[in-house]
């Protein structure tokens, strides 16, 4: 792995930590004061700050520190997270963001923003709000000192005594090292450490910068060569350090491997008062006359009797030597037994949570997507299997049939486990939003609170990957022209913080996503005048509420007085509308004046495959969303009933239904076909309610894939998207609200009849 697939990943790594530092944020924004939190929020900034590092990126690294710092405060609870101080720290990590991508993309970040905020958040550590006129320059006074003279003083008595002025910090200066404070640091490392592509001897040398150092490598811990683990960690390090920068300099040390070893720093007497307290053996003075070491004694002197009585005193020393030695040995082995059992213990406890835990791969996403259209042309081959065989044996009862089913279970099981793959959370967009919301109040002067629900809610990444853009221009409309000014809210009798809601939830094989304002809702005679001004609705036009709501969908069409940078131009609804129905959903809006609106996204939850209906319609093969049918059913004579010149409806338990001819609303026949000799499918869509659909005949029930039909060929209204069936034929996916909405007066382009093209 080169260093450029190293990088790629700590960025990757970083979105991570930056969804997680911004959800944690938001919820201590929200009043969670769980201590938690409050460690995840900093751990996320510190890992950061700690990758960067590695690979030099000094303005992340620098404002990371910063940032790291003041939320060490609030860790210490020395500062209290309200809701200004969060304010900060909320933009602050907009600015880390920013600094992050301008590390990947080589982009700039703006440089005044993040050096105000730098300013806001020192301030913040050290207790006060940033202060324009702080001055830099305070050793100006010590220097000041040193350069004038101190005046001489005068006698203070007869005899001519004269003080002499003296200060003690003439003593012990920087120089002098014996006067320092001395610490004692016990650096054990774990096997974590070196895994993460840490080194113990780099932490050292960065120690002994600090000052004079003596350093002893403890090997108590190495096993046997047959017990050796080659990933392990069993070498630790006790330090003696005189150094003048406090415990906290040499603490910031170690303070990327602060979760990977095991770290003491104690004053030297605080770590002796600690060592005499040890449950070791003291050891046992022993006599013992060194001059027997003493190679140049002149033993030709020595008598024969002092001979043997030096022996025997020699035995007896050695005697004892030997039995406090022999004391302290079976005291230590039985300590490293009950620490190496402990250990084991412990070991296996962390291997039982590694189990627990879900382990989690990174891959590429491209092999993916190449996964999942092999799995598709699998389901259209097997399809196809069965077609043959379908067509050859009329039995029903062979082995083959049996063996047909097998296989198109196994392919639904593959199919839903690789589409469970690709399944994501919305969260991380849910919380891009948030960002959006705080910068478009800010440049509004608004109060807006922003409510997430159903951020675990799954959905196709392909799905996630394009709600961003529509999902930024209605969180853009909501803020600026749903929600009220402060003032407003006032005389209005709203709170002035304004409310916006986005929620997700599954519905019937689809995503619903909700965006809910507490605004002044849609001023209905205004757009209405504004289409009309624009020449976008004749001025007679009759339109309903609905109606009128969707004009804000029209191209070039807004609302705002005057152009500004968040809206007036007319484009950001276009572009939520086009955007949703690329994705093969749809949009509704339901407002009420002075309480707000509700904007409605229905999408489907996978773009690759989907049940359906296979139907026939004037000749022509047609696939109806099983999501969207209700039930089916056979139309008897007395059940349907005219209503005015072309409209019918039918009779379904004791209520009435509209009933749409498929095939004429695609222009595929001229007149209306005879209910009676077709099947009526039951269908619910969003904000067109029920409808009976007339089709000839129904197939069968299928999974198919989804081909799209508009990158293939162009878009064709009623029509969401193309399949190939088991025999090879191309069909077409219903647009179950399209068709809906022509039924109730929004009729399909004639020029794009689908004759041609079935």
């Amino acid at each position: 792995m080169d260093m450029n697939e190293i990088k790629e990943i700590f960025f990757q790594e970083c979105e991570e930590q930056l969804a997680e530092l911004e959800s944690g944020l938001l919820k201590m924004n929200d009043g969670d004061r769980d201590p938690e939190t409050v460690n995840a929020v900093f751990r996320a900034v510190h890992s950061i700050k700690g990758g960067a590092g590695a690979f030099g990126l000094d303005d992340l690294v620098a404002f990371a520190h910063v940032f790291e710092t003041t939320l060490d405060c609030v860790r210490s609870n020395k500062l209290e997270p309200n809701q200004d101080v969060l304010k900060v720290m909320l933009k602050s990590a907009d600015v880390l963001a920013d600094l992050t991508n301008a590390a990947r993309d080589g982009g700039s970040v703006d440089e005044s923003r993040s050096r105000g905020l730098v300013k806001e958040l020192e301030a913040l550590a050290n207790g006060e709000m940033p202060s324009p006129s702080a001055s830099v320059e305070a050793p100006a006074p010590k220097a000041a000192a040193k350069a004038a003279p101190a005046p001489t003083p005068k006698p203070t008595d007869d005899s001519g005594f004269q003080p002499v002025p003296f200060s003690f910090d003439d003593f012990g200066g920087e120089g002098d090292a014996g006067d320092m404070p001395t610490y004692e640091v016990i650096f054990k490392p774990r096997y974590e450490l070196y895994s993460k592509g840490n080194d113990a001897t780099l932490l050292l040398r960065d120690l002994s910068r600090l000052g004079e150092m003596t350093i002893y490598c403890n090997t108590d811990d190495l096993p046997g060569l047959e017990e050796l683990d080659p990933e392990g960690a069993y070498f630790f390090w006790n330090v003696t350090i005189k150094t003048d920068k406090g415990e906290d300099a040499i603490r910031t040390v170690f303070e990327f491997a602060e979760w990977d070893c095991e770290l003491t720093v104690k004053p030297v007497e605080e770590a002796r008062a600690d060592a005499t307290s040890n449950d070791e053996l003291p050891m046992v003075p022993v006599p013992f006359d060194l001059s027997i070491l003493d190679e140049t004694g002149a033993t030709e002197e020595v008598s024969a009797s002092d001979a043997r009585a030096e022996e025997t005193a020699a035995a007896v020393a050695a005697a004892e030597t030997a039995s406090n030695l022999t004391q302290m040995v079976a005291a230590r082995v039985e300590k490293k037994e009950s620490a190496a059992a402990a250990a084991a213990a412990a070991s296996a406890a962390a291997q039982n949570n590694a189990a627990g835990a879900g382990q989690t791969i990174r891959v590429d996403l491209d092999r993916v997507d190449r996964l999942i259209n092999l799995v598709g042309e699998l389901v259209i081959n097997q399809a196809m299997l069965s077609q043959s065989v379908i067509e050859n044996d009329t039995t029903g009862t062979s082995s083959i049939n049996m063996g047909l089913e097998e296989l198109q279970q196994l392919t639904r099981e593959i199919q839903d486990s690789v589409m469970a793959i690709r399944a994501q959370p919305v969260k991380p967009v849910f919380q891009r939003m948030s960002r959006i919301v705080r910068e478009i109040a800010d440049m509004t002067g608004k109060s807006i609170r922003l409510i997430t629900e159903g951020e675990n809610t799954e959905v196709d990444k392909t799905v996630i990957d394009k709600l961003a853009e529509p999902l930024t221009h209605m969180i853009r409309n909501a803020v600026d022209h749903g929600i009220e000014t402060p003032e407003k809210r006032a005389a209005a009798g709203k709170n002035t913080e304004g409310t916006v809601r986005l929620t997700a939830k599954h519905r019937s094989g689809r995503i619903l996503i909700e965006l809910a304002d507490d605004g002044a809702g849609i001023n209905r005679e205004k757009v209405r005048q504004k289409a009309i001004d624009n020449d976008l609705i004749p001025a007679d036009s009759n339109l309903s509420d609905e109606e009128i709501d969707n004009l804000i969908f029209l191209p070039g069409f807004s609302t705002a007085d005057k152009i500004s940078d968040i809206s007036g131009r007319g484009v950001g609804m276009d572009v939520v509308k086009r955007s949703i129905q690329a994705l093969g959903g749809r949009i509704n809006i339901t407002s009420k004046p002075g309480h707000g609106s509700v904007f409605t996204m229905s999408l489907p939850l996978t773009l690759a495959v989907l049940d359906g209906m296979v139907v026939t319609v004037a000749g022509q093969t047609l696939v109806v969303p099983l999501t969207a049918i209700v039930e089916t059913l056979q139309p008897e004579a007395a059940a349907i009933h005219s209503f005015g010149a072309n409209h019918r409806l039918i009779s379904i338990r004791n209520s009435f239904c509209p009933l749409v001819d498929v095939g004429r609303i695609l222009n595929f026949r001229a007149t209306q076909a005879n209910p009676v000799e077709g099947v009526a499918l039951l269908v619910e869509s969003e904000g067109g309610g029920q409808r009976a659909l007339m089709v000839d005949a129904i197939q069968g029930q299928r999974q198919v894939v989804i081909k799209s039909l508009e990158a293939n060929y162009t878009h064709v209204p009623g029509i969401a998207a193309a399949t190939i069936l088991g025999d090879g034929r191309v069909a077409l996916i219903l647009d179950v609200d399209a068709v809906v909405g022509a039924s109730r007066g929004q009729s399909l382009k004639a020029e794009m009849s689908l004759a041609a093209v079935g």
